[in-house]
């Protein structure tokens, strides 16, 4: 009966991460270029009283077995990347990537970290940063005389100066791609670090060689469904309380043993 106890907590506790992992994807619905997490459960080791496939007193061989498990764990929680909704600003600096890829954006350490979210803007200098002033790494800036910016699918930035009509290349946005990209670490802000699951950072151009294309005037929504994340909300919210029920029957079972009397 303690084993009931102690299984029934660990269901509680994976429950109460699972609850946890759903807020902040709700939480992040409105997040551009922000991609839901979903947690995988894991059952935990079993006590094998009777090993499946051992013989019997008769000689027979036993089919089965007894094995009884001890509850549950969180495994992983993996960030899916699916591809998400676009919406249309008509802000030149505002950039999707539709397709595979990141932005390259350089931290406040020199740290090439990598984003998603391409609402980008320009700083005192006219370089190119995020919402926080992060850098674009390809550290494209725009002179100030520039009329008007445009682009391309794969990645070339341009420039109008009123004494020129012809388009003048101000530099060119590369992407980044990873063997894994669920590998990557979350820090905040909307940006991604590298890791070991993840692999080396590929760098390349867009709309070539499998990197996705880059679309201007166009922000990536959060790919967060909450019709989805409502329903599961509602199936951790009832695991949590049918597990704290076991805990409830096993120690009413545990009060039944310990009023035995003679």
């Amino acid at each position: 009966m303690i084993r009931a106890l102690y299984s029934s907590a660990s269901g509680m506790n994976a429950q109460e991460l699972a609850i946890d992992t759903i807020a902040n994807n709700l939480a992040n619905v409105n997040t551009n270029g922000f991609k839901r997490m979903r947690i995988d459960f894991q059952d935990l080791i079993y006590q094998t009283i009777m090993t499946p496939g051992a013989t019997s007193g008769s000689g027979t061989e036993i089919p089965t077995g007894i094995q009884v498990g001890h509850g549950s764990r969180v495994a992983a929680t993996q960030r899916i990347f699916s591809q998400g909704e676009f919406k249309q600003t008509d802000a030149n600096l505002d950039l999707v990537i539709e397709g595979d890829g990141f932005f390259k954006i350089l931290n406040n350490d020199g740290e090439e970290v990598y984003t998603r979210a391409g609402a980008f803007k320009l700083d005192s200098q006219g370089r190119m940063v995020t919402s926080d002033g992060l850098l674009l790494a390809d550290q494209i800036s725009i002179p100030p005389e520039v009329m008007s910016v445009s682009i391309s699918k794969d990645g070339i930035v341009q420039g109008t100066y009123p004494s020129d009509p012809a388009p003048q290349e101000l530099g060119r946005i590369q992407l980044a791609r990873f063997a894994n990209p669920a590998g990557l670490e979350g820090i905040g802000q909307n940006l991604f670090r590298s890791s070991q699951a993840s692999g080396a950072a590929q760098t390349g151009t867009p709309d070539i060689q499998g990197y996705g294309s880059i679309l201007q005037g166009f922000l990536e929504l959060s790919n967060v469904k909450l019709v989805e994340e409502m329903v599961s909300m509602i199936v951790a919210q009832r695991a949590y309380e049918i597990s704290s029920r076991s805990i409830q029957a096993a120690d009413e079972m545990l009060n039944v043993a310990n009023n035995l009397r003679r």
